[in-house]
C-alpha cells in the first residue's frame, strides 16, 4: 500500500477526480488532505477538503448524495487522485450528475437529477 506520507501535497492539499466506476463517467474534481484520504480510506466513503469551509466534508453529508469507494488510484507523479466511486445520486451542488455538465461553448449537456434548494 502506498503510504499517504508520500504523496506530493500542495500547501496541504492533492487533487482528486471521481470517476464512476460503472460508466466511466468524470463526476468531479475537488481537493483532498492526508487527513480526508485516510478517512476515505479506512470508511470507504469519500471525504474531500472544502476549501471554502476550510474543514473536512465528507461528500454527501448535507445531500446525501455520497460517494462509495470502488478502487484508488495514483498518479505516476503522486500528486493527483483517482477515485473510482458508485455515485449516489448527483455528485455536483448544482444538481446535475456531473460537475462537468457544460461543453465548451456554454451549452448544458448533462442531466440534471436533483433541485438543490430542496437537499441544501
Amino acid at each position: 500500500m502506498i503510504n499517504t506520507d508520500d504523496l506530493k501535497y500542495d500547501n496541504g492539499l492533492i487533487q482528486a477526480i471521481a470517476q464512476d466506476n460503472d460508466t466511466r463517467e468524470v463526476l468531479m474534481c475537488a481537493f483532498m488532505s492526508k487527513e480526508a484520504l485516510e478517512k476515505t480510506i479506512e470508511t470507504g466513503i469519500v471525504h474531500y477538503w472544502s476549501r471554502s469551509r476550510g474543514k473536512l466534508w465528507k461528500k454527501g453529508e448535507s445531500s446525501g448524495h455520497m460517494q462509495k469507494v470502488k478502487a484508488i488510484f495514483i498518479d505516476c507523479d503522486m500528486d493527483a487522485v483517482l477515485l473510482m466511486v458508485e455515485q449516489e445520486g448527483g455528485a455536483c451542488h448544482t444538481g446535475y450528475r456531473s460537475c462537468f455538465y457544460r461543453n465548451i461553448e456554454g451549452d448544458v449537456v448533462g442531466k440534471k437529477i436533483f433541485d438543490p434548494e430542496d437537499v441544501y
